[in-house]
């Protein structure tokens, strides 16, 4: 018993964090400064601009919990305390975990909590917080770790002096390969991330080096800020010499002996080396540096554990991180963090212990992600015959096909260089020959100069583009080594290779998604190689291989249709216009100090003795707070540039006000607050008059526009789905001709009201949220004072020809202020277009109570 709660600790901590970060969002928001708040709302899919895939946003929303939330704690400290309810995780409430036995955290006993936290503590030595963010291959890491750095360096920015940002970041790759995929980071277009008033500053500072090659020197100025430095682990750890030197270089070496020896490993005996020093210790020269790893998309197994420090090895990325972050505070600077970017959260039956987030291989083929899989495997063929079936069941499935306009491709593995050249080769040319495909689409790619030429590289690098006309691909080890190919279609691996984890490297290689609709990949396995690749999938993701279908979460993909003919709504668009009128200062500004509240002002110290004690002591010591010492002049200045005023013009008002300057600046020097809530705001009123009105417009609404692929693909439960077709009074509903609904009181509600005597039509909307309609309201989000888009869920017309907008909301969240303030931007757009607003609860729903509706005829 006790051991499967262990395991299930294991697995849902960083489950608890997001179920924490949920129930708590607007507290936990509370405590954002305004620029993060503004950046999370930027991304977040509810914005329909928005850019990042959902798991790419639920990551970026527990990296900014972690920061200025958690303060960047370590997680077993973070782990402590919520395990015994403290500090940030006071009062919070227990999640279960949906497993083979439901229990909840609080209840584990001791000895499965200390088994917990010791495994937290493995990276307990480090001076620096480490997280682990587990997103699966073709999730989008790479564009989330560069999202997180333009989050840092856009904080940094305004708040030089917090700690908790970064200044600077280091962006490790384990490989050349790998390190070549980080390029997306120079390329990438930063407005789609970042909001549009800090674009041209970023553009303006960032200063990006990619260390391609080993002879590429670092060149980075000592304290500046705002570096991205591009490397693979190779070009900066510093390496011992292993190789045996010959008398000649002993004669001309350093011969480092008694308390120099301790640092033979850094002495520069080659201009490699040089190069390699220089690098770090420029690093050694920047503040405050944030380290980024990508280093797990493709590795798994043993040398996940060695990159992540389960297993020490004297190479791993883990050492290399911690022997940086030695010489940098050595420097007198710091690592503020380190955050590593992997594809799976397990080594083995382990939990990596520091994952703050994970999405799941099963989670993001479902979610359409990735591309579905169908696997197929042989029993004892020969190869021939083998490679005969494989090609015929590839070219009949993607016969003349192409997607994004790209050619679909077939890769197949082999070990050795040798078995590719000499056995695979041939044989493939001659099935390719009986299936009357030109050999031109052949490629071989294994390596070695003498076989794979220069224009054999060139055209391999561009298979992933509509100019390309090579579909079957001959590679060794191309399955590890992070090779992206959208247009691959199908993977092929006959023999068994010589490690077992590359089958699951390989096979992934196919999943990336390519095009508007989910396509399906093809894995061609011997019976042998389905097997490993069964074990892999259960150790590394904790699925097996039927999972690859994406059928499991019991949710289906609909294509939903546009249903003739278009159904057109009239409303009242509400615009709120506000002017301001310069007025000519003539009275006297009383800034009136003596009605302000200064109690909020005061910094307050309180001293209790005891936890539990009921007697403090509080004591002011506003005297000891920060505080700017303002003259006239500087006064002056700070409000003529917030008002955007003369200075002579600001002086005046100062001077002539019922206060004087001289009382005005003892109020101020003693709260400078004042500024901004009573002197800014006493001065805008005094020089303007602000009018505010209202503007009406008439406008004709499509319920949903025309989708360029002929259907919108829609995901969800099949009982929670009512089709057109066969179903009862099509002629009052159905603009579409499936619904999707998203709850079980949505889909009584609309059971009910179809059948209702008094209702003429009714339409669900709520499950076009992205665009795909016009009837949308747009509202101010209470939390960032940001304008959104509002999708309801009902559209309907009673027989009287009244309009109704109707929200289908839990009981919990009917008191939630976004819920209010939807509504609030809602009934007045209603009202204006003669239309009422109602919000029903669920319960409401599932005892029948509608109060817009005459209950007596129903016919349910």
């Amino acid at each position: 018993m006790s051991k499967k709660r262990t395991q299930q600790v294991d697995f849902a901590f960083y489950e608890a964090l997001r179920y924490f970060y949920l129930e708590n969002k607007k507290n936990v928001r509370a405590e954002y400064k305004n620029l993060s708040k503004k950046f999370l709302d930027f991304n977040s899919p509810e914005n329909p601009q928005s850019f990042l895939r959902v798991p790419q946003f639920e990551a970026l929303e527990m990296y900014v919990f972690l920061k200025e939330y958690l303060r960047n704690a370590k997680v077993h400290d973070i782990f402590e305390d919520w395990y015994y309810e403290k500090n940030k995780f006071a009062k919070r409430t227990s999640p279960f975990i949906a497993a083979e036995e439901q229990i909840s955290f609080r209840f584990l006993d001791e000895k499965a909590y200390k088994s917990v936290f010791e495994n937290m503590k493995l990276f307990a030595e480090e001076k620096f917080p480490n997280y682990i963010f587990a997103l699966t291959m073709g999730t989008g890491k790479t564009i989330l770790m560069a999202t997180c750095i333009f989050y840092e360096f856009l904080l940094a920015k305004k708040y030089p002096n917090d700690p908790l940002y970064c200044h600077n970041a280091l962006v490790f790759a384990p490989d050349k390969t790998v390190l070549e995929s980080l390029r997306e980071i120079q390329t990438f277009d930063k407005r789609k991330v970042v909001p549009p008033e800090y674009v041209s500053w970023l553009e303006a500072n960032l200063k990006i080096h990619f260390l391609e090659d080993t002879g590429t020197s670092l060149n980075i100025i000592e304290n500046s800020k705002y570096n991205l430095i591009i490397s693979n682990t190779q070009k900066i750890i510093l390496k011992k010499q292993h190789k045996e030197k010959k008398p000649v270089d002993t004669l001309f070496s350093l011969d480092l002996q008694g308390v120099y020896e301790e640092f033979k490993d850094i002495y520069i005996d080659n201009e490699m080396d040089l190069m390699t020093n220089q690098r770090f210790e420029k690093l050694k020269r920047i503040r405050q540096l944030g380290i980024y790893v990508d280093e797990a998309h493709h590795a798994f197994g043993n040398e996940l554990a060695k990159d992540m420090g389960i297993k020490k090895s004297q190479t791993s990325l883990r050492l290399t991180i911690n022997e940086l972050a030695k010489s940098l505070e050595e420097a007198g600077t710091r690592v503020v963090a380190c955050y590593n970017y992997t594809g799976t959260p397990y080594i083995g039956s382990k939990l990596l212990p520091e994952v703050v987030y994970a999405y799941g291989l099963r989670e993001a083929i479902n979610n359409r992600y990735l591309k579905k899989v169908v696997l197929h495997s042989y029993s004892n063929p020969k190869e021939i015959e083998y490679v005969r079936l494989v090609l015929k069941d590839f070219f009949d499935r993607y016969k003349d096909q192409r997607f994004e306009g790209m050619l679909p491709k077939i890769a197949f593995f082999g070990s050795t260089v040798d078995e590719v050249k000499n056995q695979l080769e041939p044989i493939v040319r001659q099935v390719l020959n009986e299936l009357n495909i030109p050999e031109s689409v052949l490629l071989i790619n294994v390596g070695d100069p003498k076989i794979t030429t220069n224009d054999d590289i060139r055209e391999f690098n561009l298979l992933d583009t509509p100019s390309s006309t090579k579909q079957v691909i001959l590679l060794v080890n191309k399955g590890r080594e992070g090779w992206n190919c959208r247009s691959l279609f199908a993977v092929a691996m006959y023999r068994k290779p010589k490690s077992k984890v590359f089958v699951l490297q390989a096979t992934m290689r196919c999943l990336r998604a390519i095009g508007p609709n989910q396509e399906t990949a093809s894995v061609y396995l011997s019976e042998e190689n389905k097997q490993i690749l069964e074990e892999e999938l259960q150790q590394n993701f904790r699925i097996g291989t039927k999972d690859l279908s994406g059928q499991d979460d019991g949710k289906k993909v609909y294509e939903v249709r546009v249903r003739p003919p278009k159904v057109k709504i009239p409303i009242k668009r509400i615009r709120h216009l506000y002017t301001i009128e310069q007025k000519n200062v003539h009275d006297r500004i009383d800034f009136e100090f003596e009605n302000v509240n200064w109690e909020k002002y005061k910094l307050k110290h309180t001293v209790q003795e005891g936890l539990v004690s009921q007697f403090q002591r509080v004591e002011d010591v506003t005297n000891l707070r920060e505080r700017r010492v303002y003259s006239k002049y500087t006064l002056v200045a700070e409000l003529a540039r917030y008002l955007n005023e003369s200075c002579i013009k600001i002086e005046k008002m100062l001077m002539n006000a019922k206060q004087g300057i001289d009382e005005i600046l003892r109020y101020v020097n003693n709260h400078n607050e004042i500024i901004y809530d009573r002197i800014i705001p006493y001065l805008f009123k005094a020089m303007y008059n602000l009018k505010s009105s209202v503007i009406t417009e008439k406008a004709e609404l499509e319920l949903v526009k025309d989708p360029k692929e002929g259907f919108y693909c829609i995901r969800a439960k099949e009982d929670l789905v009512i089709k057109e077709k066969g179903a009862k009074y099509t002629s009052k509903t159905f603009h579409l001709d499936t619904y999707c609904f998203d709850s079980k009181p949505e889909k009584i509600l609309f059971t009910d009201l179809v059948n209702h005597n008094d209702i003429q039509e009714i339409y669900f909307t709520g499950m076009l949220t992205h665009g795909q309609t016009e009837f949308a309201i747009d509202y101010v989000d209470p939390e960032s004072n940001l304008v959104r888009k509002y999708y309801p869920d009902f559209l309907i017309k009673r027989k009287d020809g009244a309009w109704i907008i109707v929200e289908v909301k839990g009981d919990n969240k009917i008191d939630d202020p976004l819920v209010e303030a939807k509504m609030v931007a809602a009934t007045e757009m209603a009202g204006a277009s003669q239309m009422e607003y109602h919000i029903i609860k669920g319960t409401d729903v599932e005892r029948h109570y509608y109060p817009f509706i005459n209950k007596n005829n129903m016919t349910y």
